[in-house]
């Protein structure tokens, strides 16, 4: 198998599965309404979850797609990765990029008061585990070795 193949080992298109997440759980809202009360404001929700996106959109996300294109790498994850990228949101967890996804989620089901996507974003957060993670890893390992298990023992995969 050449790298090109092994590097498409993802099995999902990452940014569809948090998408999928939100459309259902607005769905299932409209369907099964799950009515909480919030004992504080609505702009406070709105504040709340709007803080948690923008912080996961640029302190994870924007960052980190920063950082791989300046080591001359796409975020791509079918793409071949020239060298491992540890510094920035990388030293807290190995997959920044799906945890902005995850914390999306929540941000936003923060902010549309929305218990169905607060629900359905661990089974999210598995299958980006399942279906994007593993397989990078698998493929990480295989490529750069105990430089990549040293980095495992180093930095968690999630928080």
């Amino acid at each position: 198998m050449n790298e090109q193949q092994d590097a498409a080992a993802v099995q999902v298109f990452p940014p569809a599965v948090p998408l999928l997440t939100i459309l259902i759980g607005i769905g299932l809202n409209h369907l099964w309404p799950i009515d909480v009360k919030f004992p504080f404001p609505k702009i406070w929700r709105y504040s709340v979850g709007g803080v948690i996106i923008a912080g996961a959109i640029f302190c994870l996300g924007l960052w980190s797609v920063a950082l791989f294109r300046r080591s001359g790498q796409s975020e791509n994850p079918w793409k071949p990765t020239p060298q491992l990228v540890d510094r920035g949101p990388f030293r807290i967890t190995r997959n920044p990029m799906y945890l902005q996804m995850i914390l999306i989620c929540v941000g936003i089901a923060i902010i549309l008061g929305n218990v169905w996507i607060l629900i359905m974003t661990p089974f999210s957060a598995w299958v980006l585990q399942r279906f994007a993670i593993l397989p990078e890893e698998v493929y990480l390992e295989r490529k750069f070795g105990a430089q990549y298990l040293a980095y495992k023992r180093r930095v968690r995969r999630w928080l």
